[in-house]
């Protein structure tokens, strides 16, 4: 005697209690029964179709390991493939949003370590400085004293002749001359 019509929902319900025994090929019909219910739901929460596709796989994965806790009078298999899809959808977003904070909180440190690098930057500039002193040292009088003139006094090369009374090709020999002294000096690559 052929069994009674049962109801779609019916059926599914007793598709995945049937599926518990682990044999996949009672639980190909409960996955195309109930795997769209899941994605909407997840879309529903997530707004994103990668996103929702990943938690319906996890759901989907989830109710095939967990199929022997479905408990058809606590409510049918839709529901609760939906309860389980909309849990982790908010998971997900709870996740990714703790994700974003963390990420945020890590670029805002890294952008406010000020102290340490004010720090650090006021060591190499004390360093570059003695580094120029020592090299500026190395130079000719003249050649120091015109590069001094033009450089630290902000002066032009024919004010800087003038000053001297030096001819202004002169000056700028010696500018020029100092410039690749104090260059070679602090190691510096002039490409």
């Amino acid at each position: 005697m052929p069994n009674p019509r049962t109801s779609e929902p019916d059926a599914i319900d007793a598709a995945l209690h049937a599926c518990a025994s682990g044999d996949p090929a009672l639980f190909a019909p409960v996955y195309d029964s109930l795997a769209p219910a899941a994605y909407g739901t997840a879309l529903g929460v997530l707004r994103d179709p990668d996103h929702a596709a990943e938690v319906t796989q996890e759901v989907m994965v989830e109710v095939w390991q967990t199929a022997a806790r479905f408990d058809p009078s606590r409510g049918s298999a839709r529901t609760w493939v939906v309860t389980l899809a909309r849990r982790r959808a908010v998971d997900r977003v709870r996740s990714e949003q703790a994700r974003r904070t963390r990420d945020q909180k890590d670029t805002d440190q890294k952008g406010a370590g000020g102290e340490y690098d004010v720090v650090a930057e006021h060591v190499e500039q004390r360093l570059e400085a003695a580094g120029v002193r020592r090299c500026l040292g190395s130079l000719t009088d003249t050649q120091r004293d015109a590069v001094m003139r033009a450089y630290y006094g902000d002066r032009t090369y024919r004010e800087v002749a003038e000053d001297l009374g030096a001819s202004l090709p002169t000056v700028k020999s010696r500018i020029r001359d100092g410039l690749i002294r104090l260059r070679n000096c602090l190691g510096v690559d002039h490409g």
